[in-house]
């Protein structure tokens, strides 16, 4: 790896404003990022002395701290020292065990009611929806099911920008609250909630979805029944249990569905709408959406190769279509690799896929699509817990990730709690990444992306992030964590009391910000580079101390060895 700076020039006496040698040296490196890259034995024979059982293997070492540090870059945002020693004296397992266990803490719909947001003034408006994303995303204790929840909402999207409705802000809360219900339940109860969620009745237009019209020549909004197909379960093509298209006599991937089967599936969400609408009480956006017989298409209909009677109501027909694609053999794959993508890797291997969708199929006791018994799987495989120095594992962590990862490991907290960090949209000033603002269904990045002009794309490998990355939200997401790391974000500061204390021993305070950020995937080439400049800043007072902790925090979170989290 190229140096990332040369010491001591781009160390700075202070950190804001950054030096244009560190800015240049931090872009530099964040672009080299961008750029990226049993056998047996014979059985004895007649009249041999069996052989001894052998003993049973050892117990598996404590994780080491960078192996823990890592796992809890994966199975949440960020890796503190007490979370660290947690893993290390509990192991992976248990670690979970007690997450899966933690209680849904407070909804983001009554965190908005309570903090006054439910009121005339914001019934066209999104305010206070990126507050009380920002606040579970960075502080509540469940922070695998803030993993998880983050990664569903890039998986079944719904985004503000396809929201033109009344009390928008409180139906997105009320969307990812149902995300956060359901994230360790079953996908076949999640795929339903999320299909008859008014959020998204809204964005994809079923919401108000009428049956056929011959006198007007009127016919049913496929929007939905593509999407749900296409993005929620079952995907584009045939897939074998590794993820593998399968292909026809022809050598090409065989298709899952056609545009008559989309056709005849959009005349099954017909019918849907809200249960119950009122402009002073936004109440009914958390409801579930309900059928109007009036406007539900009549005769029989197919989902797939299923049929459905003419005699189903709405509510039968939904939970035939529901089952049917649950129960597809491709949803395992297709969606255990996105969720593979978002926690760990972004080109699993079909072995990896195979080992997880296996668990899709049966959780061990018999139960299809268990999410709890996925994630653990997912988090627990061989290739999850071995560093590999392959070009194609790991992932390049998501900005928005990272400024996660900068507040949980920093204690940032929000003295009124209104957690006003806002919209990080723009790619130029901010992130070029925010919760729930994806521009599109497809999300910020497709999990088929493949960098192009790359060795990535020489090689085919998918790496869906760096869709976001470019010279804008390099230089964007810089200047943008020297300000956080600084000064905060509106109210939202960070503390660094435990930082300062090693802040007169350089290497030292580099190695833990290192480890902790990291995860043991920063060389000690690149530490001892960056705690030479560091040692240049004057620690002879509380400023330079506090320069110091900045100064290697800033560009410990630009170099290409902490972005691509192995």
């Amino acid at each position: 790896m190229p140096d990332l700076l040369d010491a001591p020039a781009a160390a700075a006496d202070s950190l804001s404003p950054l030096t244009p040698a560190t800015a240049a040296l931090a872009a530099a490196a964040l672009l080299s990022a961008c750029g990226g890259g049993g056998g047996g034995g014979s059985d004895p024979g007649p009249g041999s002395t069996p052989a001894a059982s052998p003993p049973p293997p050892p117990p598996p070492a404590p994780p080491t701290d960078a192996e823990a540090a890592r796992f809890l870059a994966q199975a949440g945002f960020a890796a503190t020292t007490a979370d660290i020693a947690t893993v290390k004296a509990s192991g992976y397992a248990a670690w979970l065990d007690a997450q899966f266990a933690l209680p849904v803490t407070a909804g983001h719909f009554d965190w908005m009611v309570e903090r006054g947001y439910a009121v005339e003034a914001n019934r066209n408006s999104f305010a206070g929806l990126d507050n009380t994303l920002w606040r579970k995303f960075m502080s509540a204790p469940d922070t695998l099911r803030q993993r998880v929840v983050l990664a569903l909402s890039e998986i079944f999207v719904v985004s503000m920008s396809g929201m033109s409705v009344q009390w928008r802000g409180l139906m997105g809360a009320a969307y990812v609250d149902l995300l956060e219900q359901h994230a360790f339940g079953n996908y076949r109860d999640l795929l339903q909630a999320v299909t008859l969620s008014p959020a998204m009745g809204v964005y994809l237009a079923m919401r108000g979805n009428q049956k056929e019209d011959t006198r007007t020549g009127r016919v049913p909004d496929e929007n939905y029944a593509r999407e749900v197909m296409q993005l929620f379960s079952v995907g584009l093509v045939q897939l074998n249990a590794d993820g593998a298209p399968k292909l026809g006599s022809d050598g090409k991937p065989l298709e899952t569905y056609t545009q008559a089967q989309i056709t005849e599936l959009a005349r099954v969400f017909t019918g849907w709408d809200y249960d119950g609408v009122s402009s002073t009480d936004p109440a009914y956006v958390r409801k579930a959406m309900v059928n109007n017989p009036a406007r539900f298409a009549t005769g029989a209909k197919k989902v797939l190769d299923v049929d459905i009677p003419a005699t189903a109501d709405g509510a039968a027909a939904m939970k035939t279509a529901m089952d049917t694609l649950a129960n597809h053999p491709n949803v395992g794959p297709f969606i255990g690799r996105q969720l593979i993508q978002r926690l760990v890797a972004s080109h699993p291997s079909p072995a990896y896929v195979a080992r997880v969708a296996a668990v899709w199929a049966n959780n061990g006791a018999g139960v299809r699509g268990d999410l709890k018994a996925v994630v653990r799987a997912v988090l627990l495989d061989t290739e999850a817990r071995t560093v590999s120095t392959a070009p194609s594992a790991g992932k390049l962590r998501e900005p928005v990730q990272r400024l996660l990862q900068w507040g949980r490991s920093f204690n940032a907290a929000s003295p009124t709690g209104i957690w006003n960090i806002g919209d990080t949209t723009n790619p130029a000033t901010r992130l070029g990444q925010s919760p729930l603002r994806s521009g599109s269904v497809f999300n910020f990045f497709r999990p088929g992306y493949v960098p192009p002009g790359s060795t990535l794309g020489s090689n085919a490998v998918t790496a869906p992030e760096f869709q976001l990355c470019n010279e804008s939200t390099v230089a964007g997401y810089l200047n943008f964590l020297q300000t956080a790391i600084a000064n905060g974000i509106g109210e939202v500061k960070a503390s660094y009391t435990a930082e300062l204390a090693l802040a007169t021993d350089a290497p030292a305070l580099v190695a833990d910000l290192a480890l902790r950020l990291g995860g043991g995937g920063i060389s000690a080439e690149t530490q001892a580079t960056i705690a030479t400049a560091v040692a240049t800043i004057n620690a002879g007072t509380d400023a330079g101390k506090l320069n110091r902790v900045q100064a290697s925090i800033l560009m410990l979170m630009a170099c290409p060895e902490y972005l691509v989290q192995k």
